[in-house]
């Protein structure tokens, strides 16, 4: 592990947990929205579009790392992310709005490849893996706090929750005073043939893994702002409370991970995660009582902590110095669109049990696929 200081570790983190913010900071806010805003199209979008901008640009980003290096690409994702993210609230045109928040997409990929692949040339081994989960974790208590404090200023003035996004640049400048630069990467020499075809099925592996986690992952958060005030009688507070447990026990879970791969191993932990993603939305489906939801809580948390932060290392130790950067851009891809795709999760049924029915199901057939995929992936 190179030198770095506990302060430029705490900025790695902080910088880390934008990513989250980018879609669910103005979520408080979106009746506000609709009420001063005379949108053409869903004002969900507001919160989607960013995720539908990490696909599109995760490519180019990918791309751009090893010509730039991170600390110059995280300049380039964290200005645009301030000013793209505030001028959305004075945006008068849908159609410069939509575009707006497809960048805040490419701002917000540029950031999240820069800074893992920072933390892939600052830490190696089980120091990396240590680092990664705690990166998982800050992410997810990024989107508890600034979920808490979009909610704060929303009731303020529907514009206020925008300004979050300036935070952005109070992270440029702990960037710019805390984390050392880096001398390039040396390329690695040429691997064999049969080596890099190996290398090039664990990638497509991996990101098919994390598109399909955090799709069922986000489909609780896509309907459970609608589910539980009509079957519980659910507060919007309540609501929020109950989300950000979530979250809280996925900080929890990411903590335990790397323990969790020493005794099980990195395919089997990743299963284990999809089994959990299957026994949260199984509850749901089948039980209407109130004690019931801490088991789902438990669970889609548990799933989370055991799928993202760790399918971030293994994407890591799959790639070499001359494909980090496209690597890091299809895990963007996969994490962000799996958030996009979990939006159309409600065209499946009216009926919201069926949905997490289906959810349920879906869980433990892709579990199992890949529990057959990671085994033959180990031969």
């Amino acid at each position: 592990m190179n030198n770095i200081s506990n302060f430029g570790i705490f900025t790695l983190l902080f910088v880390s947990s934008l990513t989250i913010m980018v879609g669910t900071v103005i979520a408080p806010s979106l009746s506000g929205i609709v009420a001063h805003k005379n949108l053409f199209f869903s004002p969900s979008w507001l919160l989607t579009l960013p995720s539908l901008g990490v696909v599109l640009f995760a490519p180019i980003v990918g791309r751009l790392l090893p010509k730039f290096g991170t600390i110059n690409l995280l300049y380039m994702g964290l200005v645009p992310y301030a000013i793209l993210g505030l001028i959305g609230a004075f945006i008068t045109n849908d159609y410069l709005l939509i575009l707006d928040r497809i960048f805040l997409g490419a701002a917000t990929v540029a950031i999240q490849v820069s800074v893992t692949g920072y933390i892939a040339d600052m830490f190696t081994g089980e120091a990396r893996m240590k680092m990664i989960a705690w990166q998982g974790m800050a992410i997810e208590l990024g989107g508890v706090v600034f979920l808490a404090i979009g909610g704060v200023l929303g009731e303020l003035n529907w514009q206020y929750p925008f300004y979050i996004y300036l935070v952005a640049l109070v992270c440029l400048f702990l960037v710019i005073k805390t984390l050392p630069k880096l001398k390039p990467k040396s390329v690695e020499n040429a691997i064999s043939s049969e080596s890099l075809n190996h290398s090039k099925y664990k990638v497509k592996l991996i990101f098919s893994a994390s598109l399909l986690a955090m799709m069922l992952f986000f489909v609780g958060f896509v309907t459970l702002p609608l589910y539980l005030p009509l079957s519980y009688d659910f507060s919007e507070s309540q609501t929020g409370y109950l989300m950000a447990f979530i979250s809280i026990i996925a900080i929890a879970t990411a903590s335990q991970m790397p323990k969790m791969v020493k005794i099980f191993g990195e395919g089997n932990t990743v299963v284990l995660g999809f089994l959990f993603f299957m026994m949260g939305y199984l509850v749901l489906a089948m039980s209407l009582s109130l004690p019931f939801l801490v088991f789902t809580v438990l669970f889609i948390g548990i799933g989370f902590g055991f799928t993202i932060p760790l399918l971030n290392h293994m994407m890591l130790e799959a790639s070499t110095a001359k494909n980090q950067g496209k690597n890091l851009g299809l895990f963007s891809m996969g994490v962000f669109g799996g958030q996009f795709l979990s939006t159309f999760i409600e065209y499946i049924s009216s009926n919201y049990m069926a949905i997490y029915a289906v959810s349920s199901v879906l869980a433990l057939v892709i579990g199992s696929v890949f529990y057959y995929l990671f085994q033959k992936s180990a031969k």
